[in-house]
């Protein structure tokens, strides 16, 4: 036995997908067959089935129809599938044995383009990555094949900044060589949920510069890496290859450097939650979500990008920043832009469309909506003075011949389907319009023949039909058959009720409607297509338009947050200052009742005020103020106004966060190693012009080990002169408040916390000074534990204390400094940091760590003195003689009850 042609045939163009299913089209389904049925039966939900095959077993077989393929696609492509799609590439009807088939497209997760699956506010990114061991360089591309974007970088290899940098994208879909090291795949496939793809080496390689020169005009090899060249080729010959299409849009050879922009490391982007919360992976709650009043699905994208990769140069900084203050200043003229936007489709992802031969009529009047308003906001740009936004309405290309071809060769409400006609408008073609007077006149003569009908035979209920089988037809009720004058109709078709009848007269005029319907119907599409080809050649002029409106539309949802927020503009200064006045979280405050954000002030800066550590209680706030500062800096750097009263912001290069516990049990990581290890890249690529927040350095080991580690860090970032960078370092560590007096740039905060009998209150408010305790009790009190636990815990601490006051033996440290060599620091760190010699330090008895105090510390007044001079205050203030016996009695015992609370 042997295989039918059938079954041959699919498995011929099977072998040139193994890694997809294959989606094998007969007549109006798509097949399935062997492994692949039974994937998809899986996966989809399909009945799974057989059919004969010619061999001794059935094939496992399942389908779905054909028009409702995209819907099945998205599942496969969600859960990491590829599909592979083949078509009949003849008429069945007009076939000399099998049809011929093969494959038209695969689709991947990174080069999936279907509008109605892909979020509209957020790019598709496929990604390659090429790595050269002996030259220790590597090199990163990403495509979005809906919108043609085209983005290259290289750099000197380094696991960390890789990371990061595939972060800033988070595409679907990596492909790598298949001779990648497994633990570098293995780091990566940890942190990213994207679909890989292994290619060979010679993938990489051939045919470079002739496939590369051949897609960008702009594209010489000599400018970029031998790396570069190799990454950059190895994804476009794989989109070419899956998409079996003409990539026009994509044109734009689009290099960057990595230090270009702000750089957030992976963990900074995460615990920032810039894009997506921490929490549920949703956009509400992040910083996106604050920002993001774009009108456009352009615009939204691009606001995207802005937040991912703010700017490190201080002109382009203020160029966006005096943007967006001339559109405050110009609310009407503003709006008047606003409504323009929001009658602007998805120009970006339409011309993909068009350049990859998928889209259809009524996507084309969409465009020419879009191109309709393009003039009305060149006219509007022409109000405004700045530099950024003057220069945009100059080079805004209209496209008015565009809109003219559209405008005059569509009609205004076109069938979405190419094949069903309806597409071309009365008056661009002469041959179009005499088919559809001679289809509309063979209507009407049908319309006509049944009136006529009626009147010969006196049959009222006489109707003239039609069907795809029979054509046109006489239908006759079976009671008014004696009615029909004899040898007047031909029967055709006999119905339960009816017959069917037909006349040489009729056969004519359907032949000539059906042909003319058809002829209709292939004219059209032969011009559409023609059309479509012709805006196709001004794809580059569509993407440059588009990408101004977007960027427009960016510069009007930063007007329109720091209008409704109360947003100040930022000075972006030259110094080494960050100065704010007031700040507050911008997602927090619009998370919480109108008004009753608590801001707060901060200095910090390279000298005096160069890491501030900020002690107090969990809940108290310290996260919070952290994370505003970092935000309120990016903002600024985005070229956005920023929450607060007044800011100066010196321009950061790198943003770093230590913030919150997470252990990645998965990868046999405890929090204590991912604490460390994070810290560790913090420490390695931090510069003397970066941010970094690190809360809680430490906790997750003993406290002794903690403290020394933290106290440490501090030492390390203050000294080393290469560093020396603008730190927040939050810590309930409360014998590092000590550093203030002994290491230069140190200054201590602490969030206010108010006693209340026996119960605590958060301030939210950021003072000078440490605070002198830990409100560890009184936390736990407001989470909810049992008042037995409470109670024991006050014990205990009392026990602690009491002990502890008793063992205070302090002497100075060793001699033995702390060292970090060369091994541990990058290579503009490589100095020895050690402890200062005269340094107070530790005795260990009975489970104590003990700071020899520091008389030149200035202390933060406790609450509880504030208690007592306030109740002083009151005593003192009192008019005895004018109170009744009853009044001064009642005020005794108030006095008595609240001294006993603060003793």
């Amino acid at each position: 036995m042997g295989l039918t042609p059938m079954m041959q045939q699919y498995l011929d163009a099977k072998e040139g997908c193994k890694d997809c299913i294959l989606f094998f089209r007969l007549g109006d389904f798509y097949e399935m067959f062997f492994e692949d049925a039974e994937i998809a039966s899986k996966e989809l939900e399909l009945v799974l089935t057989g059919r004969d095959c010619g061999l001794e077993n059935r094939a496992p077989m399942c389908g779905i129809p054909y028009h409702a393929a995209n819907s099945y696609i998205s599942r496969l492509i969600n859960k990491g599938y590829k599909v592979a799609i083949c078509e009949q590439l003849e008429d069945p009807s007009q076939a000399k044995g099998i049809v011929k088939r093969g494959i038209i497209k695969v689709i991947t997760p990174g080069t999936y383009t279907d509008a109605s699956f892909l979020e509209e506010n957020k790019n598709n990114y496929i990604m390659s990555l090429y790595l050269e061991k002996e030259k220790n360089m590597c090199a990163l591309c990403f495509a979005d094949v809906s919108t043609g974007e085209f983005n290259c970088t290289d750099m000197e290899f380094n696991l960390a900044t890789l990371l990061d940098e595939i972060s800033k994208y988070s595409p679907k879909e990596i492909l790598t060589q298949d001779n990648l090291d497994e633990k570098i795949q293995k780091d990566i496939k940890e942190r990213f949920s994207s679909s890989f793809t292994s290619l060979s080496e010679e993938f990489f390689i051939l045919n470079s510069k002739e496939l590369l020169s051949k897609q960008f005009s702009s594209f010489k090899e000599d400018d970029y890496s031998e790396t570069l060249v190799k990454c950059s080729n190895g994804l476009l010959k794989y989109i070419v290859e899956t998409q079996k299409t003409s990539l026009s849009h994509i044109n734009c050879f689009n290099y960057y450097n990595v230090v270009d922009y702000m750089a957030i490391d992976i963990n900074s982007r995460r615990n920032l939650e810039l894009t997506e919360t921490l929490r549920d992976k949703s956009k509400k709650g992040s910083l996106l979500w604050v920002m993001d009043r774009t009108n456009t699905a352009m615009g939204g994208r691009q606001l995207r990008k802005w937040i991912e990769q703010p700017l490190i140069n201080n002109s382009s900084i203020k160029l966006r920043i005096d943007s967006v203050e001339e559109l405050l200043n110009n609310l009407s003229v503003h709006e008047d832009l606003k409504e323009a936007l929001k009658e602007i489709y998805d120009i970006e992802r339409l011309v993909g469309k068009i350049s990859s031969k998928n889209v259809n009529a009524k996507e084309l009047i969409s465009l020419k909506g879009s191109i309709k308003k393009i003039p009305i906001i060149k006219k509007i740009l022409s109000n405004f003075e700045t530099t950024l936004l003057h220069n945009m309405g100059v080079k805004l290309d209209e496209l008015q011949d565009i809109y003219e071809i559209l405008d005059k060769a569509i009609i205004d409400t076109p069938s979405i389907s190419l094949k069903e006609g309806n597409l071309i408008k009365e008056g661009y073609n002469e041959e179009v319009d005499e088919l559809k007077l001679a289809k509309a006149h063979g209507k009407d003569w049908i319309a006509s023949l049944e009136n006529s009908e009626r009147e010969i035979t006196g049959i009222k209920s006489l109707k003239v039909g039609y069907n795809k089988v029979f054509g046109y037809y006489i239908e006759v009720t079976k009671s008014n058959l004696s009615s029909i004058p004899e040898g007047r109709y031909i029967r055709k078709q006999t119905l339960a009720n009816a017959e069917r009848y037909i006349t040489p007269s009729l056969k004519e005029m359907e032949d000539k409607i059906l042909g003319a319907e058809e002829k209709l119907i292939n004219l059209e599409y032969d011009i559409f297509i023609d059309v479509r080809d012709k805006i196709e050649k001004q794809v580059d002029r569509m993407q440059e338009t588009a990408k101004i409106i977007s960027e427009i539309d960016c510069l009007s949802s930063l007007a329109t947050i720091a209008l409704e927020n109360n947003y100040c503009k930022p000075e972006i200064s030259s110094k080494e200052d960050i100065y704010i006045e007031e700040g507050r979280h911008p997602v927090v405050e619009k998370m919480i009742s109108s008004g009753s954000f608590i801001s707060n002030d901060t200095v910090i800066n390279t000298s005096d005020e160069q890491l501030l550590i900020i002690t107090g209680p969990n809940m108290a706030g310290k996260s919070t103020y952290m994370r505003q500062v970092a935000l309120i800096v990016l903002m600024a750097q985005i070229g956005s106004f920023v929450p607060a009263k007044k800011a100066v912001i010196s321009v950061c290069d790198k943003i770093f966060t230590r913030i919150g516990a997470s252990d990645d049990l998965a990868a046999g990581k405890s929090t204590f190693m991912v604490e460390m290890w994070e810290v560790s890249n913090i420490l390695k690529n931090a510069t003397n012009k970066s941010l970094i927040l690190l809360d809680e350095v430490g906790r997750g080991t003993s406290t002794y080990d903690g403290l020394s580690i933290a106290w440490s860090v501090i030492e390390y970032i203050c000294k080393n002169k290469k560093l020396k960078c603008k730190t927040l370092f939050a810590t309930h560590y409360h014998e590092l408040t000590k550093l203030e007096s002994i290491i230069k740039g140190v200054k201590n905060y602490s969030v206010s916390v108010k006693e209340i009998g026996s119960d605590i209150v958060f301030l939210r408010k950021i003072v000078r000074g440490g605070a002198d305790q830990s409100y560890g009790i009184e936390v736990a009190k407001l989470a909810g534990l049992p008042d037995k636990v409470i109670e024991r815990a006050k014990e205990v601490l009392n026990s602690i204390e009491n002990e502890k006051s008793n063992d205070i033996d302090v002497k100075e440290i060793s001699n033995n400094n702390i060292q970090v060599g060369k091994e541990d620091m990058s290579h503009s760190q490589k100095e020895y940091i050690s402890v200062d010699k005269d340094m107070t330090s530790k005795k260990i008895k009975n489970n104590n760590f003990t700071l020899k105090e520091n008389k030149n510390v200035p202390l933060q007044m406790g609450f509880t003195d504030i208690g007592k001079d306030n109740l002083i205050k009151e005593i003192s203030s009192l008019d005895v003689l004018s109170m009744t016996p009853m009044d001064g009695f009642n005020k005794l015992y108030d006095i008595i009850k609240r001294a006993k609370e603060l003793d």
